[in-house]
């Protein structure tokens, strides 16, 4: 009988479910030990394969393209007008400081304060002072935290020192957004490839045009610094910026093994990390400094940067600076203390500075950093924000889409524009997948029957360390030859096996209910309706959201992302399905909605044969949806559609609402004439049902 019914999983909901039985990645300590292996992998593969200066020669320029292109740098923005303007000047004795802005790009506004030693003879060093977390707000007027680092600029001019101080874009005059997926749940900000800390690294980059600008500045010997968040950025503009000389990066940076898998990364903000697509260790970023002048500062009870991963990083970049010959160009300088800015590190950046910067190794640095002049007095923007700042949204803009395909002419320029899609999604969004999956290991764990169904539970393998199971649900009348019918579950992995489930399996109590409003099409006496869960963040239910969020930033910060290892998971599942007896070339049909039906349709594309999809309630918000790295970068979901459906169907379940969903589906629907496909290959399906936005997965 050939039935058109509403797929769901209520029933299941309706159990009385306690808790599973553990399981990776839905385990606390399973998800730990994963966590563990994957950083041991970055850590390991970490600079291992350089061994001579040709070596490294040979690929540094690839590797400063890379980590420019995992800040959003790669094509570099155009080096526009910076719009230079002073709004202020005062007066030391000793030193002229200047409140200024410029623009790094149109309406991206950097605010600074440019300290100039009295009495130059001649041009002098110039040293740029990227800032950290130090916020000064009062009566809701942000005074940047430029303020906050001031004493650093005053002492280098005492010093000699040309200075330019330049605020972050959270902490700046205009406050912009550091804490995207940190707190609010932008979690599209790793789809779209963006992170402020490429932001604040072109920024850094302009500065330094910015001095370059300047009469006072001798152009070829510049330095930078900062502490904690101010020590990243001089991490990046240092790595690529080979007009930096000397460098000198104040408790900024770590490595994995710190950040992951001792949970440092819970203590920063989104600008402390690139994307980091080609899964990179920290000590990669730092070698790319050499072999100019690098000192690595650090405190030795730094809780967030904590010492023995400095030593680890300092140890594999020393490597890079032997074989260079230049041992004497890497220093590290450890004070005791915790996460704090000590007098001991800053008087070691100077004696740094003027080996390097003036060829002096011998003067002692003389007086102490000291603030002298209210937030007020060093305050760029007295008369109100500009109207054409960017800096507040500056993350919808930052990185490049990808420009809307067009509809092919013929079926050679398809094959091309599809191929150039896979190899990027292959390269830049699923670049974290095992090379190596394992077997499947596939074992059946569970079953049951009811009247006129059977019911079996399977575990297999994802990737080595990744245990899942999937269940099928068998008519007992069917000739074997119908397909499948794979449905995303909601629930646990484990939950699709547990005992209630299969007890009430057991007593004829199973049954398909409304909950996901697909109006699927088929035979349910003769269809296998499989239940698949690909890993989520818990199962025992005791982890709280900010937990749940640090679980995600840890995906993040190794090159993954949930929603990635999903896509794998699903993938997988409909590789281990085909293993069980009897279901070897059976056709399969995945419908899913929301979320898990963008992660199909990721998914489709590897699978081998090729399997179709149905689909609903998909949000077209750019906002939403599972964060792939890169993705929006890349390809869209309608062009995805158009691969998949290239080589087997699509059909989305559309609210009605004809004209907007058609100009959506545009480009799939297009294809239908080029390339010969007939109207079962993409089918738009209007239904009644309104359009839900998805939830975030679980």
């Amino acid at each position: 009988m050939s039935l058109r019914v509403c797929l769901s999983f209520a029933v299941v909901l309706l159990f009385s479910v306690r808790a599973p039985a553990a399981e990776p990645l839905n385990d606390a300590a399973a998800l730990a030990a994963y966590f563990r292996a994957e950083t041991a992998k970055l850590a390991d593969r970490c600079l291992a394969d350089i061994h001579s200066l040709d070596d490294w020669s040979s690929r540094r320029d690839e590797y400063r393209r890379q980590l420019a292109e995992m800040l959003g740098l790669d094509p570099m923005p155009e080096r526009t007008d910076l719009k230079p303007v002073v709004t202020g000047r005062h007066e030391t004795e000793w030193f002229t400081v200047e409140n200024l802005h410029f623009q790094s790009r149109p309406g991206l506004y950097v605010t600074g304060n440019l300290y100039l030693p009295k009495g130059l003879e001649k041009p002098a060093p110039a040293v740029l002072y990227v800032c950290g977390h130090g916020q000064v707000k009062k009566n809701g007027i942000s005074y940047g935290n430029k303020t906050h680092y001031q004493h650093h600029g005053g002492w280098l001019a005492r010093n000699g020192y040309v200075c330019l101080t330049i605020d972050t874009l959270q902490l700046g005059e205009i406050e912009g957004l550091h804490h995207g997926t940190f707190r609010e749940g932008m979690w599209w900000w790793n789809s779209r490839g963006y992170t402020p800390a490429g932001v604040e690294a072109f920024n850094g980059i302009r500065a330094l045009d910015y001095l370059q600008s300047r009469p006072e500045v001798d152009g070829e010997r510049l330095g930078v610094t900062g502490r904690s968040g101010g020590g990243a950025y001089s991490w990046w503009v240092a790595a690529l910026d080979e007009r930096v000389k000397a460098a000198v990066p104040v408790a900024g940076i770590t490595d994995l093994q710190n950040h992951v898998v001792d949970g440092c990364v819970e203590g920063h903000c989104d600008c402390m990390f690139m994307v980091n697509t080609y899964r990179w260790d920290y000590p990669q970023v730092a070698a790319l400094v050499a072999p100019r002048a690098l000192l690595i500062a650090n405190s030795d009870n730094d809780r967030i940067f904590p010492l023995d991963g400095v030593e680890r990083l300092h140890a594999k970049v020393r490597k890079i600076y032997r074989l260079y010959g230049a041992d004497e160009r890497l220093g590290l300088q450890i004070s005791p203390g915790p996460h704090k800015d000590t007098q001991e590190l800053q008087v070691a950046a100077f004696r740094w500075f003027n080996r390097h910067l003036k060829g002096d190794a011998e003067s002692t640095v003389e007086n102490t950093g000291i603030s002298y002049f209210t937030p007020d007095e060093l305050r760029v923007f007295r008369d109100g924000l500009p109207s054409d700042q960017i800096n507040t949204r500056i993350q919808e803009t930052f990185v490049p889409l990808a420009d809307e395909p067009k509809v092919p002419a013929t079926k050679e320029e398809w094959q091309r524009l599809r191929d150039d899609w896979m190899a990027a999604l292959k390269e830049k969004c699923f670049g974290c997948w095992p090379e190596e999956p394992g077997p499947l290991n596939v074992k059946k764990v569970a079953s049951a029957e009811s009247e006129e169904r059977s019911f079996e539970a399977y575990e297999f393998d994802s990737q080595p360390g990744v245990r899942l199971s999937f269940s099928l649900i068998r008519p007992k009348k069917t000739d074997g030859t119908r397909g499948v019918l794979l449905t995303i579950s909601p629930l646990p992995s484990a939950a699709l096996m547990h005992e209630d489930f299969v007890n009430h399996f057991s007593d004829g109590s199973l049954g398909f209910g409304p909950i996901v409003k697909l109006p699927i099409e088929f035979d349910e006496s003769e269809t296998t309706v499989a239940l698949f869960a690909p890993r989520g963040l818990v199962a025992d239910g005791h982890q709280d959201d900010k937990a749940r969020i640090q679980v995600r930033r840890r995906y993040m910060l190794l090159g993954q992302t949930l929603a990635g290892m999903q896509v794998w998971d699903i993938r997988r599942a409909a590789e281990a399905m085909r293993t069980v007896a009897g279901y070897e070339n059976r056709p399969i049909r995945c419908a899913a909605e929301g979320e898990a039906a963008a992660l199909a349709m990721y998914a489709a594309p590897w699978v081998r044969p090729a399997i179709s999809i149905e689909c609903g309630g998909v949000s077209s918000d750019p906002h939403r949806g599972p964060d792939l790295l890169n993705v929006r970068r890349f390809v869209g979901l309608p062009a995805l559609a158009a691969m998949v459906a290239d080589r087997s169907s699509v059909t989305v379940f559309q609210p009605q609402s004809p004209p907007e969903a058609e100009s959506r589906w545009s480009f799939p629907a297009g294809l239908k004439a080029p390339l010969g496909w007939d109207d079962r290959r993409f089918k738009l399906t209007p239904i009644d049902v309104p359009e839900r936005e998805p939830a975030a997965p679980q």
